[in-house]
C-alpha cells in the first residue's frame, strides 16, 4: 500500500511539473509580447494604432492603422463559425445517434483525414478551386476575398467541432434516452431535447476550439483572402491579423517590426477575451438551465 501511494505521489508530482511548465510557457509568451509590442503602441498612439484605417509602413509618411485587420478577423471568424458550427453540429448528431455502423466508420475516417490535412493544402485547394469558383459564380474581378477565407476556415474547423461534439453526445448516459423513449418521444425529439442539452458543456467546448482554430489560422487564409489591407467587404481582398504578421515579419525592421509585435499582442489579447467570454457565457447558460 505504501509503495502504491509512493508511486501515485511521483505521478502526481510529474503532472504538477508538466502543468507548471505549460503555465510558465504561456506566461513567458505573454511577457515577451507585452515587452515587444508596447513600445510601438506608445510611439504610434493607441487610438491611431487600433482605429486607424490605413496600413502603409513603407510609405514616406508611415501609417500603422490596424482597424481593417481587426474587423477582417472578426468578420472572417464569425462567418466561419456561422457556416461551420451548424454543419459540424448536425453531422455530429447524425454520426453519434443516427448513422448506421458502416457509414459511421467511413465518416469518422474522413473527418480524421480532414483533421490531418496541413493548412497549406487547404489554402492551395481553396486557391485553385474555390477562388476561381467565386470569381465565376458571383462575376467579381477577383475571387480571393473575405468570403473565400470564411469558407476555407469553416471547412478547417469542422473536424474539431465534429470530434468533440460526438464525444460529448456519446457520453450522455443511455438511461436518459431510454426514459425519453419510454415516455413516447420519437428518436429525433429524444436526441435534440434530451441528449443535446445533456451534452451542452461538450458542445460549448467544441465551439471554443473552432473559434480558436479560425482566429489563429494564417497560412490558408493568406492564400485565399488576397492579403490586401482593405476595410472588410465580402468580395474584397482583405488581410487578417495573423496574415499581417506572417506576411511582413521577414522584411520588417525598426518601428515596422515593433508594430507587427503589437499586432501579435492585440491578436493574443483578442483570442483570450473571446475564449473568456465564450466560457463565461456557456458556464452561465449551463448554470441557468440547471
Amino acid at each position: 500500500m505504501k509503495k502504491k501511494d509512493w508511486t501515485e505521489n511521483i505521478i502526481c508530482g510529474i503532472f504538477l511539473v508538466l502543468g507548471l511548465i505549460t503555465v510558465g510557457c504561456v506566461l513567458l509568451i505573454s511577457v515577451y509580447l507585452i515587452i515587444s509590442g508596447i513600445p510601438a503602441i506608445r510611439e504610434i498612439g493607441l487610438t491611431k494604432f487600433l482605429l486607424g484605417k490605413e496600413w502603409a509602413p513603407t510609405a514616406s509618411q508611415p501609417r500603422y492603422g490596424i482597424l481593417p485587420f481587426i474587423l477582417s478577423s472578426i468578420y472572417g471568424t464569425a462567418g466561419a463559425i456561422l457556416i461551420g458550427v451548424p454543419l459540424g453540429f448536425f453531422t455530429a448528431v447524425y454520426l453519434a445517434k443516427l448513422a448506421p455502423a458502416k457509414i459511421k466508420t467511413v465518416m469518422e475516417s474522413v473527418v480524421s483525414l480532414l483533421a490531418g490535412i496541413p493548412s497549406v493544402v487547404y489554402g492551395l485547394a481553396g486557391m485553385m478551386v474555390l477562388v476561381p469558383g467565386i470569381r465565376k459564380f458571383f462575376n467579381v474581378p477577383d475571387g480571393a476575398s473575405l468570403l473565400a477565407a470564411m469558407i476555407v476556415l469553416a471547412i478547417m474547423i469542422l473536424p474539431s467541432i465534429i470530434h468533440v461534439s460526438m464525444a460529448a453526445l456519446e457520453a450522455v448516459p443511455k438511461e436518459y434516452e431510454d426514459a425519453s423513449f419510454a415516455l413516447g418521444a420519437s428518436p429525433l425529439e429524444t436526441y435534440f431535447r434530451i441528449s443535446v442539452p445533456a451534452a451542452k458543456s461538450g458542445l460549448g467546448a467544441a465551439i471554443v476550439l473552432g473559434v480558436g482554430r479560425a482566429i489563429g489560422e494564417a497560412m490558408a487564409v493568406v492564400m485565399v483572402s488576397g492579403n490586401v489591407a482593405n476595410m472588410p467587404s465580402l468580395f474584397a481582398s482583405v488581410r487578417f491579423l495573423t496574415t499581417a504578421v506572417a506576411s511582413e515579419m521577414a522584411y520588417s525592421g525598426g518601428l515596422h517590426r515593433e508594430a507587427l509585435f503589437s499586432i501579435a499582442l492585440v491578436l493574443f489579447l483578442f483570442i483570450m477575451l473571446i475564449n473568456a467570454a465564450l466560457h463565461f457565457f456557456l458556464k452561465g447558460h449551463t448554470a441557468n438551465s440547471q
